[in-house]
């Protein structure tokens, strides 16, 4: 057996390399968990709440106020009456689809002063979480240890379905049974969905996105990045379908919204969805990302995204059809520009390196050890090596190929065409009819096929360039014989003879098949593009591909149980999956590069020195917001003079915490997340706490962008507002006490008196001690 003194050996130089531990502030931690793993050290902090404030299944907690909004962002309850709050860049698909060029939304903004006028968004639902439970022994139950992962996974599956109905027979509930920890552990969550979410305001782009793509992702950062929803019930206050007689949603509990804003250092938690991180990933794997599929990913939607803005620009039709999706082709684009250079910074291959080594050296001096863990990293350098060719091959058919809208359209019918070929049963292929067609009107009223044919040209010329020919679908070699390799003279062959180009087409061509006639599909020249590239993927890249994973997953399984082992002091946290979970850290700024720091907040001062730089057109603001600021009407919201509107803190967030509620430690709503800085978009992969930030927009912005400047004051007085400084005030129990619905929504002249009593003792004893500590 190894000794005691080896075993501290390791511990120290882990240590050393800041392994060992989970670094100050890293984490997405399960909520159900808190009270054994994390309560202290947050109370250590500064905060004020226990974990059963938290979560909890026998009271009203902080878990009943957060959502899963549409699956893809977070958003929070803020009023008893259903209010929701979450960023405007995950309403803005809902914003776009209410906007026209006579009712342009997304440019001018949108309020409703009355409930009749909130808009209806179908498809659009709000989840919230019921509660948790550890499930992994009803879901590892009866699997042999020698099974293959595909029969794993099967048998997994199978157990998840009868767990899941188990937990929701005779409710209205769902539940989603995730991995964690590569399949060691499992946990459900039973969840309660509403789908009647209507759009209650938002501000206008050039202060929801202000900014834009020249500060995404960067800090200093002044967006007022918010957008606020109405989940609505039926009468007996319970998840229906849209309907003018439904209800506005009375929630388990609200968040109540501070008005004494922010301070360097004070605790901050945020709480909320985030969507993939991958923080255990191999040096292997880390070396891909860096090296290989970062640097092409950038380069295509790089191209693809100055074809996009040179359109939009010329058009404002364009401009509204492509708004969200340029949004969303530069969000990954950027954040992939940081991520490299966040990895480059923290020098992570050398340090996953090292702790591989490590690893290896911990399994090698036990013989038991030795036998499960001895060979591993050997075994994930195999399995890495088989990639080469496959991982890039995947990335180009992904960005270049899918990235033009026609091909990827085109994909959708490829079921379709098998069904005709293989003369399916009728009823199947007017199923796939059904389904595509519903489909038609809702994609092409984004669709502008002149912009996508120079998005086609440009991308499958980068495809065809930049890989080595025989990484080419079939198709390439059709048009280096017809065209000489020239993309532009092959779109103009697809795209003047393709029915993907317009949903007249696609009709006639749905319309076709219903009626027997010859299958159109077949000599469709998009249909033969994207039909050979996923041919090509099909044969030459899943298959590979699929087999890595299959091997990969047990593998990392394994390693997790091994570095769980190794480190027994170490508190783990679980990647990302989409699945509720708690960061916590606190207010302080950071220095990006040598010889700069950043403050930790951002003011109105800045959005109008921005402006008035004319630097770029991202800048541009509302008149309305420039009359206010030279008048300094900021009303209740303003400090000093000045109009807080951003701050950094150092919660550790990813994908899907977009709208995220940051909260002090008194559980009051302070901020919403909306973003992280650029030098921390590395934390999905390996956590930097000199580096990582994420960016929020300060209530108190929020506040007087719908007070003052929307003049949607209404929406403010249904908000429980509280104005107190100090940590002597008994913020729980007035929190417990707002959350029921029935109850008035701010405290009592009674109990603000008392309250201000002890802040006015509780400042007196401070002093006191402060002139001690002088003396």
């Amino acid at each position: 057996m190894i000794s005691k003194r080896i075993i501290a050996f390791f511990a120290a130089a882990c240590l050393s390399l800041g392994i060992s531990t989970a670094k100050p502030d890293e984490g997405m931690w399960l909520p159900m968990l808190l009270k054994q793993l994390n309560e202290a050290e947050m109370q250590k902090k500064g905060m004020k709440l226990s974990a059963e404030d938290i979560y909890s299944i026998n009271q009203s907690s902080l878990k009943d106020a957060i959502v899963s909004f549409g699956g893809f962002c977070t958003g929070e309850m803020i009023s008893s009456e259903g209010l929701l709050l979450t960023n405007h860049h995950c309403g803005y698909g809902q914003i776009q689809s209410h906007s026209s060029v006579e009712k342009d939304y997304l440019t001018e903004g949108f309020w409703a002063m009355n409930r009749e006028q909130e808009l209806p968004n179908p498809g659009l639902f709000a989840t919230f979480i019921v509660r948790m439970e550890d499930v992994t022994q009803q879901i590892l139950a009866g699997i042999p240890a020698n099974v293959t992962e595909a029969e794993r996974e099967k048998m997994v599956q199978t157990n998840i379905g009868k767990v899941r109905q188990q937990a929701i027979a005779g409710t209205h509930y769902d539940a989603v049974i995730r991995p964690f920890f590569y399949g060691n552990e499992y946990y459900m969550y039973v969840t309660e969905t509403f789908r009647d979410i209507r759009l209650v305001g938002a501000p206008p782009s050039s202060i929801g996105k202000f900014g834009g793509d020249t500060d995404n992702w960067m800090w200093p950062r002044h967006t007022g990045d918010f957008a606020m929803f109405r989940i609505y019930a039926d009468e007996n206050n319970n998840p229906a379908e849209y309907s003018p007689n439904n209800k506005p949603y009375k929630p388990k509990h609200h968040l109540p919204i501070s008005l004494s804003g922010v301070q360097e250092n004070d605790f901050t938690m945020v709480f909320g969805f985030p969507g993939r991180t991958n923080e255990y990933l191999t040096s292997h794997a880390i070396q891909e990302i860096y090296e290989t599929s970062n640097p092409h990913k950038i380069k295509i939607r790089d191209t693809k995204l100055a074809v996009l803005d040179k359109d939009m620009k010329a058009s404002d039709a364009v401009r509204i059809q492509y708004a969200a999706k340029y949004a969303s082709v530069a969000n990954a684009w950027k954040k992939w520009i940081g991520e490299s250079r966040g990895l480059r910074k923290a020098n992570t291959i050398a340090r996953k390196q090292e702790q591989e080594k490590q690893f290896t050296a911990w399994a090698n001096a036990d013989a038991g050890r030795k036998q499960t863990y001895g060979n591993l990293i050997a075994e994930f350098e195999n399995n890495y090596k088989q990639l080469e060719g496959v991982t890039i091959a995947r990335d180009y058919i992904m960005e270049a190929a899918w990235g033009v809208e026609l091909i990827r359209y085109a994909n959708d019918y490829i079921k379709l065409n098998e069904l005709i070929e293989a003369k399916a049963p009728q009823q199947e292929i007017n199923a796939q009819l059904d389904r595509l067609e519903k489909g038609a009107a809702g994609y092409f009223k984004n669709y502008n096929a002149p912009t996508d044919k120079k998005v086609f040209a440009a991308l499958l010329s980068m495809y065809y360039e930049n890989l080595d020919p025989k990484l080419h679908p079939s198709a390439f070699a059709m048009v280096r014989q017809k065209y000489k390799g020239d993309f532009s003279k092959y779109a103009d062959e697809v795209y003047s003879k393709s029915l993907f180009t317009s949903e007249a087409g696609v009709r006639k061509a749905i319309a076709e098949i219903r009626a027997g006639k010859t299958n159109p599909l077949k000599n469709d020249p998009g249909f033969q593009l994207a039909n050979s590239i996923n041919d090509y993927y099909r044969t030459n890249v899943l298959p590979t591909y699929t087999k890595v994973n299959d091997n990969l997953n047990p593998l990392y399984r394994t390693y997790m149980t091994g570095l769980r082992a190794m480190q027994q002091d170490r508190k783990f946290y679980p990647d990302a999956n989409s699945t509720l979970r708690v960061a916590y850290g606190k207010v302080e700024p950071y220095e990006p590069v040598d010889g700069v720091k950043y403050k930790y907040f951002t003011t109105l001062e800045g959005i109008i020195e921005k402006a008035a730089s004319g630097a770029a057109e991202d800048y541009a603001i509302p008149a309305r917001l420039q009359e206010l600021y030279d008048k300094k009407d900021y009303g209740p919201y303003g400090v000093n003079g000045q109009l807080p509107v951003a701050f950094i803190a150092s919660n550790h967030t990813t994908g899907g915490n977009s709208g995220s509620p940051v909260i002090n430690a008194n559980g009051q709503l302070i901020g919403t997340n909306f973003d992280r800085n650029w030098e921390g978009t590395m934390s999905d992969l390996t956590y930097n706490p000199d580096q990582v930030r994420n960016i929020s927009v300060d209530v108190r912005y929020m506040l007087f962008i719908v007070d003052k400047f929307a003049g949607a004051g209404h929406l403010v007085k249904e908000m429980t507002l509280v104005n107190d400084n100090t940590s002597g005030l008994p913020q729980v129990d007035a929190r417990r006490k707002a959350e029921t619905p029935a109850d008035a929504p701010q405290l009592s002249k009674r109990e603000q008196r008392k309250a201000e009593k002890a802040a006015r003792k509780a400042a007196k004893k401070k002093e006191k001690e402060a002139a001690e500590v002088v003396n």
